[in-house]
């Protein structure tokens, strides 16, 4: 399995936003640190200002910031949100399935639970927990260097 770039990019924003430790950021400073399209991370900042992760305020002297403390925003989540519409396999879409086998299908409940085990996992931890133990400072000094 792997995440969506959208997914992917919520992370790395959460992170980027929680090394500043409550700097606004612009979609521009994020986008060049991570060297991803800035048109990408604008709909994905979208969705986690929609989901009340960031908080956006317009303008020449606005920006992006953690719209709570990095300890209540938890991995799993985050995923769940960035993607709504998660699917491991064909049938997981209703609309599109095509699988003949889904009437009688033995694999769908295990790969959903599949699913609900990485979610579940994911959710132990915190961005709190990403950014313990001196992480936050070499990250921000990381994304410092990418960026000068």
């Amino acid at each position: 399995m792997q995440l969506t770039l959208h997914s992917e990019y919520a992370l790395r924003v959460l992170l980027y936003l929680g090394a500043r430790q409550g700097n606004p950021s612009s979609t521009r400073e994020i986008s060049s640190a991570y060297r991803i399209s800035k048109h990408h991370l604008v709909r994905v900042v979208k969705t986690l200002a929609e989901h009340g992760y960031l908080a956006a305020t317009p303008g020449r002297g606005g920006g992006i910031a953690l719209a709570r403390p990095p300890g209540l925003i938890r991995l799993g989540d985050v995923v769940r949100d960035a993607e709504p519409q998660m699917r491991l396999a064909e049938c997981f879409n209703r609309a599109s399935n095509r699988c003949v086998l889904t009437p009688v299908c033995t694999l769908r409940p295990v790969l959903e639970e599949a699913l609900a085990a990485l979610l579940a996992a994911l959710n132990r931890y915190t961005l709190e927990d990403l950014l313990a133990g001196g992480a936050r400072k070499k990250m921000a000094a990381r994304l410092i260097r990418i960026a000068g």
